[in-house]
This record gives C-alpha cells, structure tokens and sequence, in this order.
C-alpha cells in the first residue's frame, strides 16, 4: 500500500482551523446583527458584510487543504480522492460567487449543495474493501461518517425551512466534513508506523536467528573428535 506524505497531516489538520476560525473572526467582525444560530455562514461572506473578507479567505483556504490532502491521500480509492478534490473545489466556487446581501442566490445555492454532496460521499468512495487497510479506510467506519453528514444535512434543510437553527446545523455538519479527512490521515500514518515496528521487529529476529545458527556451527566444527 502507497505511503501518505507528512504534509497531508497539516492540510487536513489546518482545515479546520482555518474554517472555524475564519467563521469565529467574521462574526466578530459583522457585530451583534449577525446571529450564528440561525443564521448560515454564507452570510458572513455575503456582499457587503464587514467580516466577508475574512470568511471568503476562509473558504479559499479550504478549498487549498482539500485539494493538498486528496493528493497526498495514496491509499485511498480514486473516486473517494476525487470526490475529496471536488469538494475543495466546491469551496473555491462558495468564496468566488457569493450570496448576495438580501434574498438567495440560484448559483451559490448550487456550490455549497454540489460541495457538501461531496464532501459526504468521499469516504464510502475512498473506502477501500480489503483487508489490513487503515482504520479511516475501511468500510464500516467510512459508511457511519458518511450517514451522520447525511442525517446532519437533513436537519440542516429542515431548520432552514422553520427558519429556526440553521446555523448550528451547518456548523455540526461542515465540522464533520472538514475533520473527517485529518481523521483519515492520521489512521494511515499510524498504520504505516505499525506496519514498520512490525517488520523492524521480524529483521531484529531474522538476524538474531541467524546468527545463532552460525554460532552453533561455529561450536560444533571446532569441536575436538571424540
């Protein structure tokens, strides 16, 4: 199985730190007319919102993450890498067209709809169905990931139809979704360091055998004639 690089860990890693952190920064910045409960993101970076170049940075930023750790992402299936890529993709296009300061907004209702699709399908996709594969890959936890972005994309579209909290929805579900691939990376960085102190071990025992061979035949040749 292909190695994943050391710099995957900080792509995944700062992915969500830098979403979380450009929200918490945007919203500062917007004051006490901004609700994050029942208000989205999307707001934050909206035309004309005080903080929306911070959260429009924010999304640039992740899309960047995506696309470094799909790359970085060897042992993964194609498509779960593709769809990964896709969803960093999906994030450029939610900074480049924004929503508009009133109403919505046919074009960026379609990016973030086509990104957290995305971003809740690639780990089935990326699962790969054999045995001796990192925990992040394998099928079962991949398919439970994939069903709770699912379930929380579900209470997200029905707390934007109550008007009720739809921030605190999308918050849970773009959490998950920007976690999930440093949770996948790191499993496959601690599967490789498994797979070596297990095969550093067997040498060290290879070796130690074989040279107790030798020692014995040594004995045994110099032994005198009886």
């Amino acid at each position: 199985m292909r190695s994943v690089p050391r710099w995957a860990l900080l792509s995944s890693g700062c992915a969500p730190l830098l979403l979380a952190g450009g929200w918490t920064v945007a919203a500062l910045l917007e004051g006490p007319s901004y609700d994050p409960v029942t208000q989205t993101i999307s707001v934050l970076a909206a035309y004309g919102a005080e903080g929306s170049w911070v959260m429009t940075g924010a999304f640039l930023a992740l899309g960047v993450c995506h696309l470094l750790t799909a790359w970085g992402l060897r042992p993964a299936a194609p498509a779960g890498r593709a769809a990964l890529a896709g969803g960093g993709v999906a994030a450029f296009a939610v900074a480049l067209i924004p929503a508009p300061s009133s109403g919505g907004s046919l074009k960026h209702g379609a990016a973030v709809v086509v990104g957290f699709t995305l971003l809740a399908v690639w780990p089935v996709l990326a699962a790969v169905r054999r045995g001796g594969v990192p925990w992040g890959l394998r099928l079962t936890p991949s398919v439970a990931v994939t069903a709770l972005m699912a379930l929380g994309a579900v209470w997200f579209l029905v707390e934007m139809n109550r008007q009720g909290s739809a921030g605190v929805a999308e918050r849970l579900v773009t959490c998950i979704q920007s976690t999930w691939p440093l949770v996948v990376v790191a499993s496959c960085l601690r599967h490789a360091g498994d797979l070596r102190g297990r095969n550093g071990v067997s040498g060290e025992s290879s070796e130690s055998g074989g040279a107790s061979g030798v020692s014995d035949e040594s004995d045994e040749t110099s032994a005198p004639p009886r």
